[in-house]
């Protein structure tokens, strides 16, 4: 797929839509002091002033590169699913979920990549990509079939949980068309995950490392594959596969179909873009995670004696919350530790396996358990339908971690709410990413006992009676369905208040473990 021509790049403040940019978004430095991580690295504003109640919010991000220039104009968006030049049976299906309106990104970039197009999107997991690029392959591969091992199309994606997810939003539409789906990560069953292919599967979602094992084995190809997807690009270069990548892409079909989304688009990415985008259309309709206007941050500054207990009466809500730290083992930790204060928590990280993590999320969404302590592991891909506040124990390493943490309230039209805990020696840090993430934020110093804390986060008194969540036991790493090609499952989800809103979808039982079509 080495393509001739490159995509020519234009003068970013030609391209108003992507708002402006500027590089050079400092990280700062990192100082100790996080109560259950080994990292801290945040503060406040310098101004210190406060801002208004939904923390006010710059126009764009730094540090992303000029956006290339289209030079065949693109074809207009669409208002309905029904505009649209696609199969029966996928209108049909839409039809059936309710889906009627197309989110933004997906009314932008449907009619050109139905036809063909490359596609460079950016929006934020939410916003409705897994639908805008997957009607798309699915349409522009119905009615072929794959031979064993050579899939048409494929989903490249950087984690587990996002490969199900895409998945399971997939699936009825496949069904439909009578195309066979199978997912490829690590922490599954290589040899069941061969077996798939060897049956054959016209869409392949995988995680750039597993599939690069099974090619190598000698249990796939990628020569046949015409459509290509790189769904949230900028973490699979950050989380350093970008030598993969491109030799996962170095070996589709010459003259096929390149989709890359992505939440940010910074340096690493461009470096895709240049080498497989030829001439795309360039759609930036939804810029980040912390730019909803239903979305408010909350940086909250605590002093160290205090923020264990800050922790415990905020974990103790009534509701869900996510709360981030920055290791596993101080996620393992904070998880005994509120257990023995009468929390139901229970912890999200890479120490888990597929089924744990799976079972976990399944907990969580059904209120079994309310406070899930989660490493980095859950910033992306999970989608927990009424998440309404997250909460960072420790602050994030950088703006890019803060805003796909961020990402995981305030989706699909829904508010919410963000909130950082602050010790006095993070301040600093914590100015300059905000600086980066473009955001003012609302501050308070807040102790566990004020009302400020119970006002904005719902925080209270734990009530200190132990208590025990039934842990979800390992199985086999072959045991979980979704590592094979999906079969005829005809897994229908309740509609959401936003179910007629493509991507604002119906959350879905079983191995999805609440995940929706809102990705």
């Amino acid at each position: 797929m080495n393509r001739s021509s490159r995509s020519t790049y234009q003068n970013s403040s030609s391209r108003s839509a992507a708002g402006p940019r500027s590089g050079g978004a400092g990280h700062g430095s990192r100082s100790g002091g996080a109560s259950y991580g080994t990292r801290s690295g945040a503060g406040q504003r310098s101004s210190g002033s406060s801002s208004s109640s939904a923390g006010r919010q710059r126009p764009a991000l730094q540090g992303e590169f000029a956006l290339p220039v289209t030079v065949t104009p693109a074809l207009p968006a669409v208002a309905a699913f029904a505009e649209l030049d696609m199969p029966k049976p996928l209108l049909a299906t839409l039809s059936r979920q309710g889906l009627t309106t197309p989110f933004p990104i997906q009314a932008a970039t449907l009619p050109n990549t139905l036809v063909g197009r490359d596609v460079l999107g950016r929006g934020r997991t939410g916003s409705g990509k897994t639908l805008a690029f997957g009607l798309a392959l699915l349409a522009r591969n119905a009615g072929k079939r794959a031979e064993p091992g050579r899939p048409l199309a494929l989903v490249l994606v950087p984690t587990r949980e996002l490969a199900q997810q895409v998945t399971d939003a997939l699936t009825p539409y496949a069904q439909a068309v009578r195309l066979r789906l199978a997912t490829v990560v690590g922490g599954m069953s290589i040899n069941r995950q061969a077996a798939a292919l060897g049956r054959g599967a016209e869409v392949v979602v995988a995680t750039p490392g597993r599939l690069k094992d099974l090619i190598q084995r000698g249990d796939c190809r990628l020569d046949a594959v015409t459509v290509t997807v790189l769904d949230e690009a900028d973490q699979m270069a950050d989380m350093g596969f970008l030598p993969q990548v491109t030799q996962l892409l170095d070996q589709v079909a010459e003259g096929g179909q390149t989709m890359l989304f992505s939440a940010t688009l910074d340096r690493n990415v461009d470096k895709l873009v240049r080498r497989f985008l030829n001439d795309p259309t360039v759609h930036s309709v939804d810029p980040t995670a912390a730019t909803v206007s239903t979305m408010e941050h909350h940086l909250l500054h605590v002093q160290t004696e205090d923020k264990s207990a800050v922790v415990a009466h905020i974990a103790s809500r009534e509701g869900g919350v996510i709360m981030f730290t920055d290791t596993k083992h101080g996620a393992d930790r904070l998880v005994r530790d509120l257990l023995a204060k009468g929390v139901r928590a229970a912890a999200l990280h890479g120490g888990k396996s597929q089924p744990q993590r799976t079972r976990t999320l399944e907990q969580f969404r059904q209120g079994h358990v309310t406070a899930l302590i989660a490493t980095n592991v859950a910033a992306r891909g999970i989608h927990i339908d009424g998440l309404d506040l997250v909460v960072n124990i420790d602050p994030p390493a950088d703006h890019k971690d803060y805003l796909h943490r961020s990402g995981r309230t305030a989706r699909a039209g829904e508010s919410g709410t963000v909130v950082t805990l602050v010790l006095p020696n993070q301040r600093r840090d914590m100015s300059r990413m905000m600086l980066a993430a473009q955001l003012d934020p609302n501050m308070a110093n807040v102790h566990s006992a004020d009302q400020e804390l119970a006002r904005i986060t719902g925080a209270r008194v734990p009530t200190g009676r132990p208590v025990v969540i039934t842990l979800p036991v390992a199985e086999p790493a072959g045991r979980n369905p979704a590592a094979g090609a999906s079969r005829g499952r005809n897994r229908r989800g309740s509609s959401s208040s936003s179910s007629r809103r493509s991507g604002g979808g119906s959350s879905r039982q079983g191995a999805s473990a609440g995940l929706s079509l809102a990705v």
